[in-house]
């Protein structure tokens, strides 16, 4: 596709030129129309200029003389120095009644009988040249006053106004054609400027545009490219975070199979092999159930959608997430203990969420206790909201590190971690309506807690009424 300036200029200079194609015809008809008008009037007035001329009360002999006179006057009308070249194409004749020439100039065409209508009139001579004239007649002195002129001199003086005029206006057309060029490129420099810039910036520079002085028309430019480019980045910052994400939570999984897979190769016996097999079938169902979850809110982080929420049992998930990490725990030489109050705990959430969550809870408390340490894990309920608690017997936290616990790749020092644990839990928490607590124990540890809105009415009037809908 050609350029915008191309384009342009070719549209500016082929509408100016058919313009002046258009006003030339115009000013070429209105010229004829003029310079005919003007030399008609010419014609007129030198014919009773003649007229006057030939009313002057003289005698008959005096007439004579006058003629004669004029007749020598006409016949010097040659080109001359003192002269001009028109004079042999401009013609004067006086007929008497009787069709006698009393006055004519030496150019005087010659006809066969003297030409009978008053006014103008277009003839042909005898020599086939074309003359515009104008006949007077004097019924006074009974005179017949013809004046005329060539046509060429007409024409050549049309011919001296279009070449005047035309090669102006195809030089004028040609400057300011330039002129149209320089303009153009000049009006559009800005968008050079942002192409040039754009063409400049590294492959991988996603840092938005900041031109100016940037022009109304082009504002609009950047700004949709500085959208699509926050819009890249954000993709590929999303990709990235799902990376670290997958490779964070697999890591623990994949650690929990390989236990699965090493009992499976000690087993004395076949039951305890029947057993290992079955917890390793179990920690590759879970792991797969983790990756699609990580798929699933890889794919809601753009758009900031809650995951899908069914009412489960609180309790029953947490312990099915406690067994599948119990085997991997005790590798580790930790306990683990789970102390839950004896009442339902059923919540709208999603199993699988809460798994990530207590898997990362757990995650953090392995890194940090000392071997043999107890993990334990409490669930209750108060003030609208289960508490979902994990106590380790570490070194706790700082306080000066507490704000940025929560930062994606922040790991508190630990180079086996990958600082997002609690990241995703921080999510996942935001999600769930819930808030994320980490508290430091008086006797040691840290105490991380994890609240959920229990979704339950507290007002007396509005329990019974969620009883009886539930009935």
């Amino acid at each position: 596709m050609t350029s915008i300036r191309r384009r342009t200029l070719t549209l500016i200079i082929g509408l100016l030129l058919t313009g002046l194609a258009i006003i030339s015809v115009f000013n070429l008809h209105d010229s004829n129309h003029e310079i005919a008008e003007v030399y008609d009037a010419q014609l007129a007035q030198n014919a009773r200029l003649l007229q006057g001329v030939m009313r002057m009360p003289l005698a008959s002999k005096e007439h004579a003389e006058l003629y004669q006179a004029f007749n020598q006057a006409l016949s010097e009308a040659m080109p001359r120095v003192d002269g001009h070249p028109y004079e042999s194409k401009i013609a004067f004749q006086v007929w008497n009644p009787k069709g006698e020439v009393l006055v004519h100039t030496a150019s005087a065409p010659t006809f066969s009988t003297p030409p009978g209508t008053p006014g103008f009139s277009d003839v042909v001579d005898l020599k086939n040249r074309h003359w515009r004239a104008f006949m007077l007649e004097d019924k006074q002195n009974n005179l017949r006053i013809w004046v005329g002129e060539r046509d060429d001199v007409r024409s050549d003086l049309v011919d001296r106004i279009v070449r005047h005029t035309l090669w102006p206006n195809i030089l004028g057309s040609l400057i300011l054609a330039a002129m149209v060029w320089l303009a153009i490129g000049w009006g559009l420099k800005p968008l050079a400027n942002m192409a040039a810039t754009l063409r400049a910036r590294h492959s991988g520079s996603l840092e938005p545009l900041q031109l100016a002085p940037l022009p109304s028309e082009l504002e609009p430019m950047q700004a949709a490219l500085n959208r699509m480019l926050a819009q890249i980045q954000e993709v590929l910052g999303r990709e990235r975070r799902f990376i670290a994400d997958a490779a964070h939570e697999m890591r623990t999984p994949l650690a929990v199979l390989r236990v699965h897979a090493q009992n499976l190769l000690e087993a004395g016996t076949e039951q305890e092999r029947r057993e290992s097999l079955e917890f390793l079938i179990s920690g590759v169902d879970r792991t797969t159930r983790l990756v699609n979850q990580l798929l699933t809110m890889a794919r809601l982080e753009p758009k900031a959608v809650a995951p899908v929420l069914h009412r489960i049992d609180l309790a029953e998930t947490v312990r099915d997430s406690l067994v599948q990490l119990t085997p991997w725990l005790l590798s580790k030489n930790l306990e683990l203990a789970f102390d839950v109050d004896n009442q339902p705990f059923k919540v709208v959430a999603d199993a699988a969420v809460i798994d990530i969550a207590l898997n990362n809870l757990i995650s953090n408390a392995a890194n940090f206790s000392p071997e043999h340490g107890v993990i334990t894990v409490q669930l209750s309920q108060a003030d609208g909201f289960y508490s979902l608690s994990v106590e380790d017997q570490g070194p706790g936290i700082d306080e000066a590190d507490r704000g940025r616990l929560f930062e994606r790749f922040y790991s508190r020092g630990n180079a086996q971690g990958a600082g997002l644990g609690l990241t995703i839990v921080n999510t996942i928490a935001t999600r769930l309506g819930g808030r994320i607590t980490l508290v430091n124990r008086p006797e040691g540890g840290l105490r991380a807690t994890l609240s959920i809105p229990d979704g339950q009415p507290h007002d007396p009037l509005q329990r019974t009424t969620r009883a009886l809908e539930e009935r």
